[in-house]
């Protein structure tokens, strides 16, 4: 029944169909360019290619809702499968608007209506309705009913409206297809015996009712169904709902960056370090707001959130957002008139619209932007803000230092006796300057090299490669810190000036191959130093160490350090996705059971250490090592083996703090297998 061939009083279907269309659409494409407006106010972004695979990958994402599933915990977390319902159902939803509106009723195809297709479009239109219902009846349960900690502050009037539209237009389809049903029109009549479960028992309401009232029925429930969709178009671009477009352009848009790595600032033409005000921001910065759905996966993963700080990432993007589209009105009236932004609503970010505590609270963990469903990356506006704050030399005193130090003595750690070869004594390690023909450098690092604890790792590490007999050597004196905590904390002048000085010196040595047992390391030279033409090839010592194993070059001879649990670095793990080799070398240690913590792997928890926070005092809320060492404790392993020397050095002391020494000992993996190693 085409309802657009009816009048309604003196107004022909046909109008009415159209003109509410055309309204809805007004208001649509009125807010989308806004939008658009506000968002190309941000600065340029470039390095985009392989255009082709990117937007295949982000559809292939979107579609299968990997995006949403690859967080669905079965007993901690079902509701990315309420959401995957919904959004597969209104994909299909999409599809059979514009063949049996659009097409059907707006341009007359009436014939597209008599069809299998439109049967069996029927049937699966049936299935997707009920899957949106459950999805959008369990999103109301959980928001407003069981209100996880995550959605905390979500109850708003714009979550209701946009759950209430979801759960109302399946509804008002099932019932308009019932109708028509009830009248003997397609999918009824069409020759099929077995028609679509749910319309068809709607259907049933009904019988005995008179042509005229069911056909009357069938008018309310098509322009239910339809307004309601519009009215959903219309919403989009001014609520959350914006996410359904945005998402799928952020995708498209992701940073062709390495994981774990940081975009560089060109130093010689920047006007301002950081993001100073909101038109300070990137385009694509920009489009990372518009695409947050503030589900709150970030809170939850957040270790910062998590231990009490003030960091709450979902809170910082939403913060953004609201300054921007505060502030967008006004910036696009001034950039038309050629004239500068007014400071009264430009105001700046850090300290006002982001307070400072938030931004040095972030250890750079990765949690945050590795959950987000929708390619939100939160890290790289958390530095750019802290690179405007170290503009203005407004830092905690304690990350002032350490950058002095980094600048002055090429190594974080003022104060220490030690210098980069004392570890070394003894062993008979070659320095390249010595003798630059080895097969492979080892970076020791900051850490390994200067402080008293690390440098057991770099002592194992080292005689672990003399047995195994590989042709290795170190840089020495010459080593300086490759940069990590500089950039990190938001010095990327420092940063920058490390990164030359490490390059200029393993070119000179002509270096092609390193490996450290630092992730932080291992993540700057491998991801990072390629941005200034430093390309080496980069393993991280876990990586060697097994590969020594699997060759036979390296033997264990005992073990039964009782039950291990392994802590997956940031930098190690989510950053760069090396998972399998730690657990692989732990498994060969005899007499040993391997027990896993509930947050491990990509949703490991953060040791505290990252982001140059191993610098830094913890001040507020509960320390995350120590918070870490709980959920260890938990498993009742009788030791933590990591492959970090900041993770070693944030859980050696949070044990100390916990009072559990005589229980739980922290090792890193190297110092295992060097222990256990039958020569």
């Amino acid at each position: 029944m085409l309802m657009t061939r009816n009048y309604f009083g003196f107004i022909p279907g046909y109008a009415l169909f159209w003109g509410v269309f055309a309204i809805a659409l007004l208001l649509f494409a009125y807010r989308i360019r806004q939008l658009l407006q506000y968002m190309f106010l941000g600065q340029k972004e470039t390095g985009y290619k392989s255009w082709g695979k990117w937007i295949s990958t982000t559809f292939a994402y979107v579609f299968s809702q990997l995006c949403q599933l690859k967080n669905f915990r079965f007993k901690k977390d079902r509701a990315p499968l309420g959401h995957a319902l919904m959004a597969w159902g209104f994909f299909v939803f999409v599809l059979f608007y514009f063949f049996f509106f659009i097409l059907a009723q707006g341009f007359g195809f009436a014939g597209l209506e008599n069809t299998g297709f439109f049967y069996y479009f029927a049937w699966v239109m049936d299935f997707m309705a009920v899957f949106i219902i459950i999805g959008a009846g369990w999103g109301l349960i959980r928001r407003f009913i069981i209100r996880p900690a995550r959605l905390k502050g979500g109850q708003t009037i714009e979550a209701f409206i946009i759950l209430l539209s979801v759960f109302t237009h399946p509804f008002a389809f099932l019932f308009n297809q019932a109708t028509v049903i009830a009248m003997g029109e397609a999918p009824a009549g069409l020759g099929h015996t077995i028609l679509p479960p749910f319309s068809s028992w709607l259907s049933h309401l009904f019988t005995g009712s008179a042509l005229t009232v069911i056909q009357n029925w069938h008018i309310a429930f098509f322009w239910t169904d339809w307004l309601t969709v519009l009215l959903v178009l219309v919403y989009i671009p001014y609520s959350r709902y914006l996410h359904v477009i945005a998402s799928i352009f952020n995708g498209i848009f992701e940073p062709r960056l390495p994981k774990g790595a940081l975009k560089p600032i060109d130093l010689e033409h920047a006007e301002f370090l950081g993001i100073p005000t909101i038109d300070k921001l990137t385009w694509k910065q920009n489009l990372d707001l518009y695409a947050c759905v503030v589900c709150g996966n970030c809170q939850e993963q957040c270790p910062a959130f998590t231990t009490g700080k003030p960091l709450n990432p979902k809170k910082v993007i939403q913060d953004l957002k609201k300054q921007l589209l505060i502030a967008g009105p006004d910036l696009v009236k001034a950039k038309a008139k050629g004239e500068p932004a007014p400071e009264n609503v430009n105001v700046t970010l850090a300290g006002k619209v982001i307070l400072e505590d938030e931004i040095w609270a972030c250890t750079t963990c990765g949690a945050c932007d590795t959950t987000c469903p929708v390619w939100v990356k939160h890290i790289d506006k958390i530095v750019d803000l802290r690179r405007n704050l170290v503009e203005q030399s407004i830092l905690p005193e304690t990350a002032k230092a350490t950058l002095q130090s980094i600048e002055r003595r090429g190594h974080p750690w003022r104060g220490t006796t030690l210098n980069r070869t004392d570890w070394a004594k003894g062993m008979n390690i070659k320095t390249l300057a010595e003798d630059p023909k080895v097969d492979i450098l080892y970076w020791v690092g900051c850490t390994e090299a200067l402080d008293e604890r690390g440098i057991k790792i770099a002592q194992s590490f080292a005689k672990l490669m003399q047995q195994a007999g590989v042709n290795f050597g170190i840089l020495g004196t010459e080593e300086s810190c490759c940069g990590d905590p500089a950039r990190r904390l938001g010095d990327e002048m420092t940063y920058q000036a490390q990164a030359q000085k490490n390059i200029e010196v393993l070119k000179g040595y002509n270096v092609k191959k390193i490996v450290t047992g630092c992730p932080h390391c291992y993540n700057t030279i491998k991801n990072e130093y390629p941005q200034f033409e430093g390309n080496f090839e980069v393993i991280h010592h876990t990586e060697l160490i097994g590969d020594l194993l699997k060759q036979g070059k390296i033997k264990i001879g005992k073990g039964d350090y009782g039950s291990i649990t392994f802590h997956d670095p940031c930098y190690l793990g989510r950053h760069n996705d090396i998972y399998r080799q730690p657990r692989e070398i732990l498994k060969e240690l005899p007499g040993t059971k391997m027990v896993e913590m509930e947050k491990n792997r990509k949703r490991a928890f953060c040791c505290g250490g990252g982001g140059g926070r191993l610098w830094l005092e913890e001040r507020i809320g509960q320390r995350i090592s120590e918070n870490r060492i709980d959920q260890v404790i938990s498993t009742k392993a009788q030791l933590v083996a990591t492959a970090c020397p900041y993770c070693l050095q944030m859980f050696e002391d949070a044990i100390k703090t916990k009072q559990a020494q005589d229980t739980l000992k922290v090792k890193d993996i190297a110092e295992l297998i060097a222990e256990s190693s039958a020569k």
